[in-house]
């Protein structure tokens, strides 16, 4: 376990630690699978553990990146549409994409700043910016305020459980990590949720 931390501490100190997170924030805002969330928490739980890091660099780092992945996101809708690959045809996917489409008139600033939690929603909401034809000009300012609120929310749950557990910077990252997928988890459900009562009300109205 020492020497776990240890490698753990001389991490977090490197300036790789910050090329890698924010080549994980780019990619992860158009390929979901990329973990970046789990990489900012658990790097901002080992910086509060052991007092090591920049945690205004990190947050800015993670910021910038989650902005140019939502980014390249919105392009690639542009560029593609939603339906083009199979992945985007699958029913979690199609969901995803159908209520941001559905959404994306009647409260853009809110779906896009409130997606930028969801993994498969942000990407969905983002790429149906692109392909709707939203204003890029409009986009980039909420995709930059989503970006920093993110990373902002991140780094509190890994000071959290930094705080909680000091000088065991696995297990601070561990449990931020957990915290992490648990949010994550309700945010996912709750959206689960409004997608399907949204064509409900859609009729209704």
């Amino acid at each position: 376990m020492d020497i776990l931390n240890d490698l753990i501490m001389q991490a977090i100190a490197s300036p790789w630690l910050y090329l890698v997170l924010f080549a994980v924030t780019v990619i992860d805002g158009f390929f979901p699978p990329v973990p970046s969330e789990t990489v900012l928490v658990a790097a901002a739980a080992v910086a509060a553990s052991t007092g090591d890091g920049n945690l205004l660099l990190l947050g800015a780092v993670a910021a910038i990146g989650a902005a140019i992945g939502d980014n390249i996101a919105f392009l690639i809708g542009r560029r593609l549409g939603t339906t083009r690959f199979a992945w985007m045809r699958r029913p979690r996917v199609a969901a995803a994409f159908a209520y941001a489409q559905l959404a994306l008139d009647r409260r853009s600033a809110t779906l896009i700043l409130g997606a930028r939690y969801i993994p498969v929603g942000r990407v969905a909401v983002n790429m149906s910016a692109g392909a709707l034809g939203f204003a890029w000009r409009r986009f980039l300012p909420l995709s930059l305020i989503a970006g920093l609120s993110w990373s902002v929310f991140s780094i509190a749950i890994g000071l959290l459980a930094g705080a909680w557990i000091e000088d065991q910077p696995l297990l601070s990252a561990g449990i931020a990590i957990a915290l992490a997928l648990v949010i994550g988890v309700i945010i996912d459900r709750i959206a689960a949720l409004r997608r399907r009562r949204a064509p409900v009300a859609h009729l209704a109205g």
